[in-house]
């Protein structure tokens, strides 16, 4: 059996925030094909600890703590000359647990899991690039709506990273993004580089309505947003909506009620719990919250390739409503509501709460198309090939 390498810039367990459902699957799709050995990062001592449930798939686990301030990474970046977002990664540990990883064996492939942790990548290696998303066009994003050094610095990462990107999938066998309009954004601007859309998938046996979970009883008509609260897209995302939508819904539904349900929920977040808002912080299980909304919502603005958020409320058989840009990627069969702004974000979630029926219809209909479109195993399928290899990780003779 051949020997794989797995970098991450999280440990993938548990599957707890978006980034990390997906490293886990892709985790444990790789053990089918070879032994991986995992060199990770850990940000949150949530996520230390965990070796033992890893050996299920890992072969080997080297877990590295990751402290460096933002500022900290912010001043290096400007001394070395490189985007921030590197440097935030930048770790002598992480290259000495690489090196001892790479003098103990030889592998048959690297899989380096998003593009913080290409630095370490030895130079004559052959590997897949997962990018996940296409981090230089979401800098540039925030560079668009940022003010002062803030803007400038969004800007700088916009441009230096985008050029990283590009010399690092000059080097890929493959470089994997999360959705096709993702693959064909960086597809325009790296020359042709060897890109693949794998998209994410959903575990439809855990996110399943008719699995008992431990109920959440709250009166009214609930609108859910659930996702990580200390990052940017979904705070700007809940303020807007506790501020902008949530009025004119309540206007014809006085006791609907709007839930922000996620770990971390920085200070402008936390302040909008009053009267119809609910921040309810980390939960032990969103199900519960998912199972008693009215309607799952996603207004995100910036939001780079598929939301997990989307596809579990789907899972779940919620009606959803999304943005366009929270929809991207999403092959949801004409099964959630897309809003183009947020006064038709208001409209669509009006009419769902009105017509309960037809709201649960769509439910129904949603989970349906998650389960045929959206299983883990179909979504990573492709992997073997891309690495050359085939379940049991002998090397593909083709």
């Amino acid at each position: 059996m051949s020997d794989l390498l797995f970098l991450a810039h999280r440990v993938p367990y548990p599957p707890d925030r978006g980034d990390k459902v997906r490293s886990h699957h892709v985790l444990r799709h790789l053990s089918t094909l070879g032994r991986v050995h995992l060199a990770a990062f850990a940000d949150d001592e949530r996520d230390l600890g965990h070796d033992a449930a890893l050996g299920e798939w890992c072969a080997s686990v080297d877990v590295v703590w990751r402290g460096k301030s933002q500022a900290r990474s912010a001043i290096e970046a400007l001394a070395t000359g490189r985007p921030v977002s590197l440097t935030a990664f930048d770790a002598s540990a992480m290259r000495d647990a690489v090196r001892r990883l790479l003098d103990a064996r030889r592998y048959e492939a690297i899989y380096v899991y998003s593009g913080q942790m290409a630095q370490y990548l030895p130079v004559d290696a052959r590997f897949v690039m997962d990018f996940v998303d296409m981090d230089s066009a979401k800098f540039a994003a925030y560079a668009e709506t940022a003010r002062g050094p803030a803007k400038w610095m969004f800007a700088r990462d916009a441009r230096m990273l985008a050029v990283f990107e590009r010399s690092i999938a000059a080097r890929a066998d493959a470089s994997l993004f999360v959705s096709e309009a993702e693959a064909d954004l960086f597809r325009r601007s790296s020359n042709g580089a060897n890109v693949h859309a794998i998209g994410n998938g959903i575990d439809t046996a855990f996110f399943d309505p008719d699995v008992p979970v431990a109920p959440v009883h709250e009166a009214g008509p609930l609108i859910v947003f659930t996702g990580q609260m200390d990052y940017r897209p979904n705070i700007e995302a809940v303020c807007r909506f506790a501020t902008q939508v949530l009025p004119a819904i309540r206007l014809h539904h006085p006791n609907a009620r709007f839930a922000i349900v996620g770990r971390k929920p920085v200070a402008v977040v936390r302040v909008l719990a009053r009267a119809g808002v609910i921040v309810t912080g980390e939960v032990a299980d969103v199900r519960g919250w998912l199972n008693a909304a009215s309607v799952v919502v996603a207004p995100l603005l910036l939001a780079r390739g598929v939301q997990n958020k989307v596809l579990e409320a789907m899972a779940m058989a919620r009606p959803v409503v999304a943005s366009a840009a929270a929809a991207e990627g999403i092959d949801h069969c004409g099964t959630i509501r897309v809003a183009s702004d947020d006064h038709a974000m208001a409209a669509a979630i009006d009419g769902l709460l009105r017509d309960r029926p037809a709201a649960d219809a769509l439910g129904r209909a949603a989970r349906s198309c998650v389960v045929q479109r959206y299983g883990w195993e179909s979504r990573l399928a492709p992997l073997g090939d891309l690495l050359g290899l085939v379940p049991g990780g002998r090397r593909d003779a083709a």
